[in-house]
């Protein structure tokens, strides 16, 4: 059955003037949900329901396939007034750059995308295949973590590989968490009280997954996050940055085919591989209580942090802001101190009261007069989605 959770924000009793759009998030084994609906006057969002239903397809799971789990959602749902589907799509290629009403032929292509995100596409698909079925009355629209980065230019999204052979295989920089980041942007913009195309920043998306994005006048300029969620940052159990021919002298010297290559790079490197823990507190537990390894590992996750910084500072020339967002950058003072140690010469730095101080606001915590300002900004895929749909279907209200 799936467990969902009813919720509040601004006024109750029903949907707003622009209705309510069902945010759908389709994993290989697991859908999120959410239903939020437009807020009237100075009132918010309302965010009515939310949940997930988990171990789709398992023994003990809680739903046999995909249809099925959509079809407990719609269930679930049956009283509330929906008035759009959005489903979060991981990869969009270069053929998708904004939100898009789903058709056959764009469902078609999203499976045809599954080369480059083979665990996260054919979750999407199946989870737009029953979501049409089950609710074949309303606009369903798919909305691409690619999407913002569409903006990135030739010299940042180009790989000095054979030319012939990258365009044969579609292969470039194509950025992901772009939902996220987009909606980071603008609440940064909020804070600072300044319009975000008038704003140069770096935002640091750090959870499990993570990666860092030069932003210039509110546009992707470069983000570290490459063909696939696998370059870049250290992360829970992925390497980011590596020699490509480490892989060459793995198969050489280990033996390892390219499968197990590719296993020890997505699932047994980064924070896990250095230490066997995935989960930052953890770490940070462990190196407080003098465990080499997971200090090690600490300093190698903000020391990618910190040379990320100072490169894409270069690339924006001038710099605004420093942003930290998703579950490790919004909650882990060590890491923000530990990522921007050193960096005083750039002016970047923070005050360590203000960054100690817990909060679930966007906020600052740079001292006042910084010519850099250091924010933590909390994120909201949810919302976002359901804010870029108003936008598409042109709903009324305040998302």
């Amino acid at each position: 059955m799936a467990r969902g959770d009813g919720e509040a924000a601004g006024h109750h009793g029903g949907a707003g003037s622009g209705g309510a759009v069902l945010v759908l998030n389709a994993g290989s084994s697991s859908v999120k949900y959410r239903l939020i609906a437009a807020g009237t006057g100075r009132n918010g969002p309302q965010h009515l329901v939310r949940g997930q239903i988990e171990r789709i397809g398992e023994p003990d799971g809680e739903a046999g396939d995909h249809a099925e789990a959509v079809g407990q959602v719609v269930e679930q749902l049956r009283d509330r007034p929906v008035t759009a589907v959005a489903h979060r799509v991981v990869h969009g290629g270069d053929r998708f750059r904004e939100p898009v009403q789903i058709d056959d032929a764009t469902l078609i292509a999203i499976e045809e995308l599954a080369r480059w995100a083979p665990l996260h596409n054919p979750a999407a698909a199946a989870g737009i295949r029953a979501a049409r079925t089950a609710l074949p009355q309303l606009p369903q629209l798919a909305l691409f973590d690619t999407a913002f980065h569409a903006t990135l230019p030739p010299a940042a999204f180009t790989y000095a590989i054979d030319r012939e052979l990258a365009q044969q295989h579609g292969i470039r920089r194509y950025g992901f968490h772009g939902i996220s980041i987009q909606y980071v942007v603008g609440e940064t913009a909020r804070l600072l009280q300044r319009p975000a195309t008038q704003l140069n920043m770096i935002v640091l998306h750090l959870g499990n997954g993570a990666s860092a994005t030069a932003v210039a006048d509110g546009a992707s300029v470069d983000t570290s996050m490459g063909l696939t969620p696998l370059e870049g940052l250290v992360m829970g159990t992925r390497t980011g940055d590596i020699d490509p021919a480490v892989a060459f002298y793995l198969a050489r010297a280990a033996g390892l085919n390219l499968d197990e290559v590719e296993r020890q790079c997505q699932k047994h490197g980064g924070l896990a591989g250095l230490c066997g823990d995935n989960d930052l507190r953890a770490v940070q537990s462990r190196a407080v209580q003098g465990d080499p390894q997971a200090q090690l590992a600490l300093d190698v996750y903000c020391h990618r942090i910190r040379k990320y910084i100072g490169a894409y500072h270069a690339v924006l020339g001038r710099l605004d802001a420093v942003v930290f967002t998703a579950g490790v950058g919004e909650n882990s003072p060590v890491v923000r101190a530990g990522s921007l140690t050193g960096l005083q010469p750039l002016g970047i730095t923070v005050d360590h009261a203000l960054n100690d101080t817990r909060g679930s606001t966007a906020r600052l915590i740079s001292p006042i007069g910084s010519p850099v300002a250091v924010c933590v900004v909390p994120t909201d895929e949810e919302r976002a989605i359901a804010q870029q749909t108003a936008a598409k279907l042109g709903l009324a209200g305040n998302w």
